[in-house]
């Protein structure tokens, strides 16, 4: 199935280097393939096999080349440097896309710089919009609650199935990403703290009460946390503040990129899907429009909260409350949106026939799986 952001990909590798990075099992690999039949005199070299290997280290590929493919060249000693050198030494028509694992999106941010040399794509798993191209919105939406967005869950049509898929990825995940960031004895703790998480999705977290149960350290909780959302397995939405700084302190709450592993009613799987969907329209608007989009929640002192608010360069442009049923108003979305008039202010419903704006109270009552195609991607 095409992916929305294959044309923006293949337009920018005309220009630099294109990155994509995401989720195990997201789909990268097969989207690097799909771009790479699209090409003329494409090699595609994947790290793991040794054969690739010794074509990668002897750069003994086809001088006609047309796009040269590397996946998980990550796991490659120095593989920036390796990377800078073949961009800045290489033919004018040879274009370079790089795929792989999250740990790819932490170990950019160390060692020998690529700036200016790339683009940067993040591969979500699948969105409303995206399989609107094979299901009715309103029915991709409470599939993907239950199965979640990964193409092999998802495409199975099986709940039985997208289970053992999933047993076997978290597995995987602790296996080969989480061993090569803490040592071995910590992973019953991190283990843990992933199943405690699955049931807090949707309310704020407090790293103090994490680390009063797990019986660590907050320090460490936290590090735990920024290992999982380096790894794509959670993400987190911290509170809108106008200073950045002040949002950073206080609760975030977290979600994960798969829905179907989410603990908790059709409400809260609803509601990890919608933050699925508003976190990629933002990365879609941050990778291929080059706009500052960012997504928050609101939360004031006395605990008035709405789930989502999208920010466009700090500015928040969108407020959001998800509901499964419930065709009445929020209070809070209202009292939002008299201290915020300019604001957008929808609540969408999953069970909703008909959308209509509701003009005395200037926001948008709208079915959430149309107002999910509407986005970006």
């Amino acid at each position: 199935m095409d992916r929305i952001i294959t044309s923006e990909i293949e337009k920018d590798l005309i220009k630099k280097m294109v990155f994509i990075t995401g989720p195990r099992q997201v789909g990268k690999t097969y989207l690097s393939k799909v771009i790479l039949e699209n090409s003329i005199q494409g090699t595609y070299l994947n790290f793991d096999d040794i054969i690739h290997r010794r074509i990668i280290a002897d750069k003994s590929w086809p001088l006609n080349t047309g796009l040269l493919v590397f996946d998980e060249i990550h796991k490659m000693i120095n593989w920036k440097s390796y990377l800078k050198g073949v961009f800045d030494t290489k033919n004018v028509s040879t274009s370079i896309l790089v795929t792989g694992s999250a740990r790819m999106e932490t170990f950019r941010q160390s060692g020998e710089s690529l700036a200016g040399r790339y683009f940067h794509y993040r591969l979500h798993p699948f969105s409303v919009k995206e399989l609107s191209v094979i299901l009715p919105p309103r029915e991709a939406l409470p599939i993907l609650n239950h199965l979640g967005g990964f193409p092999e869950p998802f495409l199975s049509g099986s709940e039985r199935e997208a289970e053992r898929w999933r047993n076997q990825y978290f597995t995987d995940l602790i296996r080969e990403d989480i061993v090569d960031f803490r040592r071995i004895q910590e992973i019953k703790s991190m283990k843990l703290l992933v199943e405690m998480l699955r049931v807090m999705v949707g309310s704020p977290v407090s790293l103090n009460s994490l680390a009063g149960d797990l019986q660590i350290s907050p320090n460490t909780v936290k590090k735990y946390l920024d290992i999982l959302e380096s790894l794509y397995i959670i993400f987190s939405v911290r509170p809108y503040h106008k200073n950045i700084a002040r949002s950073i302190l206080k609760e975030p709450k977290y979600y994960f990129f798969d829905s179907g592993y989410v603990k908790g009613d059709e409400g809260i799987r609803l509601e990890n899907t919608a933050a699925c969907s508003l976190l990629k329209h933002c990365h879609y608007q941050n990778d291929v429009m080059g706009k500052t989009s960012s997504l928050f929640y609101f939360r004031t002192k006395d605990h008035k909260e709405v789930d989502f608010v999208i920010t466009d360069d700090g500015v928040p442009v969108e407020m959001i409350e998800v509901k499964l049923s419930d065709r009445k108003i929020s209070k809070n979305l209202c009292y939002f949106k008299s201290r915020y008039p300019q604001i957008k202010a929808l609540q969408l419903v999953q069970n909703l026939q008909e959308s209509e704006y509701l003009k005395e109270k200037d926001l948008y009552l709208q079915n959430a799986a149309d107002y999910f195609v509407s986005l970006s991607c």
